[in-house]
């Protein structure tokens, strides 16, 4: 890991955090109900951001990963069984936030004979018995390929099915060791085969190494899936313990790679230094359907 040395962060990665009361009354309802959040276990630089205006990713099935990725802040170890009162908590944190779009993830749980797709079902369900309207993406990890897990998922109707690529095929058996390139593809390409319904999304990182015409592969890769949507943000090194920033992307070249997969046909596109998948999700959903 110590074959880069440590980068200063440039000026466009300089930004002020909310002081806003809202970020404190997120934090303490997340407390109340024993919730976990993507936004603090991936140390995300939104987290501020998003709780000042009362958004959060829900991260479900705990907060151990099953996976060792050496990008990834979450904690790597051996996880609970699931809790089967969680899609209850969830459901009640939408209801007191007043959220009309839910983004769902969870922890990878190769230990789960479904991975945890009945979880995210039974959470969806949870969530719509409060609200049928409620529109919920799910971020999913991709169940060691398994179609019966997607479509368990997917019978629940999520708006939006989201699953990262994170990087470069050839970036992954030193990113995403445990991960498959074209097995996520496939993962993709398959939910417009269940449920067409669906819009499909991934997002990746850039700075991790990778070269600009392995980007445009990767664009072209999901484009062949199917992808609709498509979120593309600067990797930042969480520890010393983890993958070194090779680069620090300049904006201008976010709005190439925009402009880019723009041209491609992708309905929806987040590219940025800040974005990351769950950024702003609802607004970029609601561009991409026409819905503003």
């Amino acid at each position: 890991m110590s074959k880069f040395p440590q980068k200063p962060k440039p000026e466009w990665l300089r930004r002020r955090f909310s002081s806003k009361s809202s970020v404190t009354e997120v934090n303490d309802l997340l407390l109340d109900l024993n919730l976990h959040t993507v936004c603090q276990e991936a140390h995300c630089p939104n987290q501020s951001e998003c709780f000042g205006n009362h958004t959060a990713t829900f991260m479900l099935l705990g907060d151990h990963c099953s996976r060792n990725c050496t990008f990834c802040a979450v904690t790597h170890g051996v996880s609970e069984p699931p809790d089967p009162e969680e899609p209850k908590r969830v459901a009640e944190a939408v209801s007191r936030l007043g959220l009309k779009y839910v983004v769902l993830t969870s922890v990878t749980r190769d230990d789960l004979a479904d991975g945890g797709a009945s979880h995210f079902a039974a959470t969806i369900k949870t969530i719509r018995s409060f609200a049928s309207d409620i529109l919920v993406e799910v971020l999913v990890p991709d169940f060691q390929g398994s179609a019966q897990s997607l479509a368990t998922v997917l019978a629940s109707q999520p708006a939006v099915l989201n699953h990262n690529l994170e990087t470069v095929s050839r970036l992954y058996p030193a990113v995403r060791p445990q991960a498959d390139y074209q097995r996520s593809l496939r993962l993709l390409k398959e939910v417009k085969r269940l449920h067409p319904e669906a819009a499909t999304k991934s997002g990746f990182m850039v700075g991790l190494g990778e070269k600009q015409e392995e980007v445009s592969r990767l664009l072209r890769d999901l484009r062949k899936a199917n992808c609709d949507l498509v979120s593309i943000g600067q990797y930042l090194r969480p520890s010393q313990d983890h993958h070194p920033v090779v680069d620090y992307i300049h904006p201008e070249l976010f709005q190439a790679y925009q402009q880019e997969a723009e041209e491609l046909g992708f309905s929806g596109v987040a590219s940025g230094p800040y974005v990351r998948s769950s950024y702003q999700a609802e607004k970029l959903y609601r561009q991409a359907r026409g819905m503003d």
